[in-house]
Order: C-alpha cells, then sequence, then structure tokens
C-alpha cells in the first residue's frame, strides 16, 4: 500500500523512470530464434519419409512449447510493465490538472475580470440573459443559474440582482412537480419583490396558484394557456392581481369568452396589455363587450376581429389606445360612422383577402391623426388607394409603412406614399406572414 509520501516520491522520479525506459528500448531488440528444420526447408507431403516414431518431430514441438511459454512469460510481463506505465501516465495527468487549475486560479486573481466593481459585473451578466422574447425555463445551462456556478463572488453578486430571476416560464409535470416547485419557488424568492413576468403552459391551477400565492401582487405581466389540465379551469388564476399590466391569452375558444372575459373583466385599472396570441377567436361587438371595463385602461391590444363594426367599437371602448394589433376576417358589409382616435400610434394589420370582404369601407372610416408606424400583410395586394387616402385624411406624422405576407409595392405606389409624407420609411418585409 502506497503512502502519500510514496506517492510524492513517484511523482518525483517519473522523470528517472522515462529516462531509464528510453535507455533500456533505445538498445534492446527482440531476438527471434531459428525456427527452420529439415521438415520446414522441404515441406513433404508424403508422411511415410517421416521416421517411423516421429520422435524427430515430437522434439520439434516439445521445443517449440518451451518457445511459445517463454514469449507468453515475457508478453505477460510487458502487458503488466504498461499497465503501470499507463497508471503512472494518468497520475501524470491528473498531476498536470491540479497544476493547470492552481494556475488558473492565481492568474483569475490578478485578471482584470475578478476586479470589475459590482456594478460593472451587474450590467455584464443583464446581458448574458438569453435574448428572447418567450420566456424560458429555469435551466442550470443558462443565465442567471449559469452565473451562479463559477465562483463564489459571482454567486453573490447573481444571486443579490432580483431583476435577473423576476421572468419566466412555469409548467406544470405531475412526474417531478415537486423538484420544479422548489426551483420556481427559488426564482420568486431571489426576485425578491421585483415585478414578475411569468408564462404559464400546461398547469395544474390549484398547485400552480399555491405557488404563487405569496407573490400575486408582484405579477405585472402574465401569459397563460387557456387549455384546461385534469379537469381544473385555468381562470381561477386570473384573480387577485392586483399589480397586473400585462396580459396575454393562447388557446381560447368561442365557448371560453365568457369565463374567460368574466376574470379579465374583474382585472385592476393598472391593466395596459391585452393580447390574443393565436389572434383567435375572432370578436364581434357582443363578444367585445364581455370584456368591459378592461377596456377603458388598455394601450396595447392584439385581437381578431370578424366585423368592421367591432373594430370601431374596439376603438371606441379603448380611448387610450396607442398600440393595435388586428387580425381581420369580414364577412359582411355593414355602414359605417367614420371614427378619429387621436392616442393611436401604431396600427397593424393582419388579412386573408380571399377569405374577407373588401378592407375598403373600414378603411375610409377611419383617421389617425397622430399615427407613427402603419403595418399590413395579407396574401394578396394592398387596397393602396385607401391607405393613401387614408395616411392623407389623417394627415398624421407616419414614420413607417411596413408590408409584407402576399404584399407587393410597386416603385411608383412607394413614391405616392414618399409624396404624401417625404420623412416616410417604406419597409417590404417577405420573412412571415404574420407579425
Amino acid at each position: 500500500m502506497q503512502t502519500a509520501c510514496s506517492k510524492s516520491n513517484v511523482f518525483e522520479s517519473v522523470s528517472d523512470i522515462i529516462g531509464a525506459l528510453r535507455g533500456i528500448l533505445a538498445c534492446s531488440q527482440v531476438i527471434l530464434p531459428v525456427l527452420e528444420t529439415p521438415y520446414s526447408r522441404s515441406p513433404n507431403t508424403d508422411r511415410s519419409t517421416v521416421e517411423p516414431e516421429g520422435q524427430s518431430v515430437i522434439s520439434i514441438i516439445a521445443q517449440r512449447q518451451q518457445q511459445l511459454d517463454a514469449v507468453m512469460h515475457e508478453i505477460s510481463g510487458l502487458e503488466a510493465v504498461m499497465d503501470s506505465v499507463k497508471d503512472l501516465h494518468q497520475q501524470v495527468v491528473k498531476k498536470k490538472e491540479k497544476i493547470t487549475q492552481s494556475m488558473n486560479l492565481h492568474k483569475g486573481l490578478v485578471s482584470a475580470l475578478w476586479r470589475l466593481p459590482t456594478e460593472v459585473l451587474s450590467q455584464i451578466f443583464n446581458h448574458c440573459l438569453p435574448e428572447t422574447k418567450m420566456l424560458l425555463f429555469p435551466s442550470n445551462l443558462k443565465a442567471p443559474m449559469l452565473l451562479t456556478g463559477i465562483c463564489r463572488r459571482w454567486r453573490e453578486v447573481a444571486v443579490g440582482m432580483p431583476n435577473l430571476w423576476c421572468r419566466f416560464y412555469v409548467e406544470f409535470n405531475t412526474k417531478d412537480w415537486e423538484r420544479a416547485a422548489l426551483c420556481y419557488e427559488l426564482w420568486l424568492k431571489r426576485s425578491r419583490g421585483c415585478p414578475l413576468s411569468l408564462a404559464l403552459g400546461h398547469y395544474h391551477a390549484t398547485k400552480l396558484r399555491s405557488l404563487l400565492q405569496p407573490y400575486m401582487t408582484h405579477i405585472t405581466s402574465l401569459r397563460l394557456s387557456v387549455r384546461p389540465f385534469q379537469g381544473e379551469c385555468p381562470q381561477l388564476i386570473l384573480t387577485d392581481l392586483p399589480a397586473l399590466r400585462e396580459l396575454a391569452i393562447l388557446g381560447m375558444t368561442v365557448p371560453d369568452i365568457p369565463t374567460i372575459a368574466q376574470s379579465i373583466s374583474r382585472l385592476p385599472s393598472t391593466m395596459r396589455s391585452l393580447k390574443v396570441i393565436d389572434m383567435r377567436p375572432f370578436f364581434d361587438i357582443e363578444r367585445l363587450s364581455f370584456f368591459s371595463p378592461v377596456w377603458t385602461h388598455l394601450t396595447d391590444v392584439q385581437i381578431a376581429v370578424c366585423h368592421p363594426n367591432a373594430v370601431l367599437h374596439l376603438l371606441q371602448l379603448c380611448p387610450n389606445l396607442s398600440s393595435l394589433s388586428l387580425r381581420l376576417a369580414f364577412d359582411q358589409v355593414e355602414p359605417l360612422k367614420s371614427l378619429t382616435h387621436t392616442e393611436l400610434r401604431s396600427l397593424r394589420i393582419l388579412y386573408d383577402a380571399l377569405l374577407m370582404l373588401p378592407l375598403s369601407g373600414l378603411l375610409n372610416a377611419l383617421l389617425f391623426p397622430n399615427l407613427r408606424a402603419l403595418e399590413a400583410r395579407c396574401n394578396t395586394s394592398l387596397p393602396h388607394g385607401y391607405m393613401k387616402a387614408l395616411l392623407a385624411r389623417s394627415n398624421c406624422p407616419l414614420e413607417t409603412l411596413t408590408v409584407g405576407g402576399g404584399v407587393t409595392i410597386t416603385d411608383a405606389q412607394r413614391a405616392e406614399y414618399v409624396s404624401l409624407i417625404p420623412s416616410l420609411e417604406v419597409v417590404v418585409d417577405y420573412s412571415s406572414k404574420y407579425f
């Protein structure tokens, strides 16, 4: 059994061992024995020439067996030596790793990175967060969790930054909910009262509410799926959210509207944004009315609408609206009264011209004197004449006009828009059919 001291001596003598082995191997040579016999020089398949008793051949076989045994013994000895050399090599590799680790540690002590003020390090950590609009699952392979495993100081700085821990995705997993809940609880505690932005996937409303209950007053942004889970209604989570400002809903169907709308209508006056992410179902005036009075406070809305009058009604319900994203599918022509909305700054329209009646009636009824950005995406050409009339009538300070989907715009049409608003930037974006 080797002691720590004997191991140290082994390490110190490695160079001597290497030198000795090189010297031995340099002058070593395997000498092959003479294996020729009268029988091997003149092979004869006629066994009648072999001595009757075969004594000569038997003695040759015995000699070869002795030679083979000796070689096998040498091979066994060399393999044992090679195993010892391999073991010694592994020990030297570990020694190298330890030395490298120690060297890097001490290099770090003189690196400017480790002497950065906490304020600068905090800014760097903020930029380490994943660059995505979607909220992600907590992961040890991504910031901020990844930052806590670098060193003690980085961990202290990261844990002391509540804004790193206030945005994440929550989903109920029946197989390992307890473990996931501990992870979510850790993030919630580290947020330390910072406004929370949460995305709720497939979830168990009762268990999720139990997890979030101490933090409900801190939730300002919420994205949730309306898909039922284990027979529970997801709208249970839309209560007691006094600080909620942004709500995004995914997967809502027409039968869900009355129930979900009842919960939304009770949300606080802090609400500023309501988005139906997949832009369905389509809303008419009656369905829009279910959400009152929340419309009054909203400044940002994304929704699908099926009647021109419903668009006008929505604009009337939202006097403070500054950004509106619409998916349109008109199935009827209606007489429309003109409507002016002075607060709207951004309007985005998505429609399928093959599945709806013309957009011209709606465009003729609208006036947006403060519009800054207009985006239109459809699968055919735009009604450019009505679009230009809207801009001319509104006399708005439009900065960007973006068209996409299947829309085409000629140089002449582009020039006509610019002649209306000389500073206008016309952007053609075919990267997506949607916003």
